[in-house]
């Protein structure tokens, strides 16, 4: 049983400690630096957003596209409302603008599904991502798209940035700006997982369509990209916002529905365990697959010191898993109060929130029929 306890808690370890300083060594020493585009040849870009309920965002987010600092011959917006029971197809169909397609799709199928159709509309070389409910810079989409003309590259990432709902000040929290800090090392090495669903760009060329319930779409367009043998980069200088969720328990939902579809990722991308495919399985298995599994090797971390708290070191880390544990959920309750946190408070919550919650989507993938369509969250 003991070696149950310490292999559970080296690989929780590896993949939050040693992965992030082995990657930065990695990156520093055979990363390199990616090409950029010249302004005299940039290409038609499409701009497409599947949309579900999103009458309090759309007309801003369509509004703000427009206002981007892009050629306007050369830039075309696709948005698909997906069988939505509030507004959003009457101000879909309301705006009239020559840059702009709407299409308001019945039933509701899923955002799978409203990408697969939409494309089939586009033509254009290049094709941006990106979500109803968020904001552009005015340079954004050029960040994105100077990348394409190293043949090789075949997705572009951007950077989100989470800000409150009042005054619209960053909220990117300490874990936050280490998933970024992550994306930017695995870029340097080709080895980036997944891109920001709120803001990236693809050839349109590179695009496969995705099952119709899957539910990490960014995470699988990215995926079918990398696995075709073409680049996945990430541009930071190419940003977007969002607001963040009121509150962790806000957040759960949401959560629990990205847990689901990490399983259902993990399944599709098997292929990426193979360790000859180099940088690429060295950040799955570091950054994705163990991450997806800690709630498991939390569970056998409790159980098997649980077990062994005859031995006072054992019985040591047992009570200090619970008091955590107890603290974590004590932060929860005061967040979903609206009162604030201090730092440490605010991550040992936010982590044990986030692991419960892929656990919860575990359960749901195992032992449920996964869909792709819609669920509503305060941050989609």
């Amino acid at each position: 049983m003991e070696w149950v306890f310490f292999i559970s808690v080296a690989l929780i370890f590896y993949s939050y400690c040693a992965y992030p300083v082995l990657l930065a060594i990695f990156a520093k020493i055979f990363g390199h630096s990616t090409s950029k585009r010249s302004e005299a040849t940039l290409p038609r870009v499409a701009v497409v957003i599947a949309a579900f309920n999103e009458e309090q965002h759309i007309k801003a987010r369509i509004e703000n596209l427009l206002a981007c600092d892009y050629p306007n011959e050369l830039l075309d917006i696709y948005l698909g409302s997906d069988g939505s029971s509030d507004s959003t197809g009457e101000i879909i169909e309301s705006f009239k603008h020559p840059q702009f397609h709407g299409y308001c799709y019945t039933p509701n199928r899923g955002k799978a599904s409203t990408l697969n159709q939409l494309l089939t509309e586009v033509e254009q070389e290049v094709v941006v991502f990106s979500d109803a409910n968020t904001e552009f810079e005015k340079d954004a989409i050029r960040q994105l798209v100077q990348h394409f003309d190293d043949p090789e590259i075949g997705l572009v990432s951007g950077e989100l940035k989470l800000v409150s709902a009042g005054d619209h000040s960053n909220k990117d929290g300490v874990y936050w700006r280490y998933e970024q800090f992550l994306k930017q090392k695995e870029s340097c090495l080709d080895a980036m997982i997944g891109a920001n669903g709120a803001i990236y760009a693809i050839r349109k060329s590179s695009y496969q369509a995705i099952d119709a319930n899957t539910i990490v779409d960014d995470f699988m367009i990215a995926m079918n990209v990398a696995k075709s043998g073409m680049r996945v980069i990430y541009e930071r200088r190419a940003v977007a916002y969002e607001e963040v969720a009121p509150s962790l328990a806000a957040e759960s939902s949401r959560r629990v529905r990205i847990g689901t579809g990490n399983y259902q990722a993990f399944m599709r991308s098997l292929w990426a365990l193979n360790p000859f495919m180099g940088w690429r399985s060295f950040a799955f298995v570091g950054h994705k697959v163990l991450r997806w599994f800690t709630p498991h090797f939390m569970i056998l971390t409790l159980l098997s010191s649980a077990v062994l708290s005859t031995v006072p070191a054992f019985a040591a880390a047992f009570i200090l898993q619970v008091l955590v544990y107890m603290w974590a959920f004590w932060g929860i309750r005061q967040s979903a109060k609206g009162i604030k946190l201090d730092t440490m408070s605010a991550f040992v919550s936010f982590f044990v929130s986030m692991n419960w919650a892929f656990l919860h989507g575990f359960y749901r993938y195992c032992f449920t029929n996964v869909q792709g369509t819609w669920q509503r969250t305060a941050r989609q």
